[in-house]
């Protein structure tokens, strides 16, 4: 069990935040179990330096990008059309863009366990 708390650090822009969710989401977990959650939680995972660049396209190119990545369509839309709800949304979220991620992942985490949970059939 060990090796995978290691295995959470290498995940690029990991917070303690949600590297101590993960460590209690997988505690009853054994090693198969965690190597499956962890294969399919970091192929959905985002890092928050992600979320940060997406929301500087923003500024640049077609705001609410990030919300679409976030899987967020209606408010990514919405961004689109408004231009950012003016670029103020977007400033917001580019200040949140940490709060965004993690809100993300523990949703990936949960749906992540959840596959763990009926693929494993425990």
């Amino acid at each position: 069990m060990e090796n995978f708390n290691n295995a959470y650090m290498m995940l690029p822009g990991i917070t303690h935040e949600e590297l101590g969710y993960l460590q209690q989401a997988t505690a009853g977990l054994d090693e198969n179990q965690q190597k499956y959650f962890y294969n399919i939680y970091s192929g959905k995972r985002k890092s928050p330096q992600d979320i940060l660049l997406f929301t500087l396209l923003g500024f640049v190119v077609v705001a609410g990008v990030q919300r679409f990545v976030l899987g967020q369509v209606g408010m990514g839309l919405l961004y689109l059309f408004t231009g950012g709800f003016c670029l103020i949304g977007t400033i917001v979220d580019l200040v949140n863009h940490k709060d965004l991620a993690l809100e993300y992942n523990k949703k990936m985490a949960f749906e992540s366990m959840q596959m763990v949970k009926m693929g494993m059939g425990y």
